[in-house]
């Protein structure tokens, strides 16, 4: 049996959990960028994400050769958590769920929801690698079967059951000329692009990563499996270190300019946009196919088919802050000072008069004196165009102001915005 036809069969079993989730064309996006583009809306899963398919493929297959009363473990504290509670239930088996400590309770809340008395959570250890290593102990013990998120071949195999449905939803029944997939482990992109490859669909492909995670990109440049020394966990649900080892077998046939890795800060702005002006809410890691559309030039989109694969909506609106902060930032529309202020009557007043009808103190805190007659000042300005900040800045040399842009300077602005 081929891929594609495993994959077909995996696809009609997956309709035990859930109906196909939407392909929408999206008027807005459309144009916006003068192609036709759709939206594969993985965030409208039962458990909001693609990972419920890989979740329910790897369990239907391995049910059957388990003996009865087995136990299945897996590591996560995000969309595979939850789905693979979710698919726990479904099944009626036992499952444990190795979390960091440090996972929101919002997310242990929500995996203990979908699995309900058929799941165990157990909170081991600060950061992922060691709640993976713990789960990896238990299950190698002998203590259940380890469901991997990504690097196994019936994970594989059920993520492309998006392909699958993608195709069979294209209008005129004719496949795309892009399709923009979000990539961290590799699961879902591998799984879609050799069903694609396996139907003969001749589609380009576009894979999208965090620019602070570039695992598939650097593996595709060394042309070997590589492991980041360094990941920033912004997205995470697509901050992997390595791509897994399965999933690399199919990629590795892409050139590195297949890739595009978005920026944190933009993807923010993404986000909000989606959210202000269509009403969809989606997590760092669902933004990423959307995003990755701002990089190409509208003559190179014109008139095409393009679909973008939302893979997921789990957003906890607690991070919302931090979101529209970058958003802003990245947009130009605020920024961070540290400003030298003299310690005499009339300064604060001199400084605000320099400010323009538009310009707003978001932030203004005194971090230390640095001398008698003078303090160090953080400021931040927020204002309605980006072109404001030149004004201000002519202004503020003007008036002889001493002062540090610390906006982009991400080691400064770690420790004090």
């Amino acid at each position: 049996m081929s891929f594609a036809q495993r994959v077909l069969r995996a696809e009609a079993a997956v309709r035990d959990l859930f109906s196909e989730t939407p392909l929408q064309e999206n008027d807005y996006l459309s144009r916006k960028f003068g192609a036709r583009v759709f939206l594969k809306r993985e965030d409208l899963t039962p458990v909001r994400s693609y990972k419920i398919r890989g979740a329910f493929n790897f369990f239907r297959k391995e049910i059957a050769q388990a003996k009865e009363g087995s136990i299945f473990v897996c590591a996560s504290a995000g969309n595979h958590a939850q789905g693979f509670a979710f698919v726990c239930r479904h099944f009626g088996v036992r499952g444990v769920v190795f979390m960091p400590v440090t996972t929101p309770q919002q997310k242990i809340d929500k995996t203990k929801l979908f699995g309900g008395e058929w799941i165990e959570i157990r909170l081991i250890g600060d950061f992922f690698d060691d709640c993976y290593r713990a789960a990896m102990d238990f299950a190698q013990s002998g203590g259940g079967h380890m469901v991997p998120p990504f690097d196994h071949k019936d994970i594989i195999e059920g993520q492309a059951t998006v392909g699958a449905e993608i195709l069979q939803q294209m209008p005129e029944g004719r496949a795309p000329d892009m399709i923009f997939v979000p990539v961290g482990g590799g699961g879902l992109s591998a799984g879609v692009a050799r069903y694609f490859a396996d139907t003969g669909a001749r589609t380009r492909f576009v894979f999208c990563e965090p620019q602070g995670a570039p695992s598939l990109k650097q593996c595709l440049v060394e042309q070997k499996r590589v492991k980041l020394a360094k990941v920033d966990n912004f997205v995470d649900g697509a901050a992997v270190a390595e791509i897994g080892r399965e999933p690399l077998r199919t990629l590795k046939e892409f050139s590195p300019d297949a890739v595009r890795l978005i920026p944190e800060n933009r993807l923010c702005a993404t986000m909000i946009e989606l959210l202000n002006v269509e009403g969809v809410v989606l997590e760092p890691a669902g933004a990423l196919s959307i995003d990755a559309l701002k990089d190409f030039p509208r003559r190179e989109l014109k008139g095409k088919t393009i679909v973008c694969i939302v893979s997921g909506g789990n957003f906890d609106f607690e991070r919302l802050p931090d979101v529209k902060e970058r958003a802003l930032r990245f947009e130009g529309l605020k920024k961070y000072f540290v400003f030298r202020f003299p310690q005499r009557p009339g300064a604060l007043r001199s400084f605000l008069d320099l400010l323009g009808p538009d310009d707003d103190i978001a932030r203004f805190e005194y971090l230390k004196k640095s001398a008698r007659n003078f303090g160090s000042v953080l400021i931040g300005i927020e204002t309605k165009e980006a072109k404001n900040f030149d004004i201000l800045a002519k202004r503020f040399h003007e008036a002889g102001w001493a002062y540090q842009d610390i906006t982009d300077n991400e080691t400064l602005a770690g420790f004090i915005i």
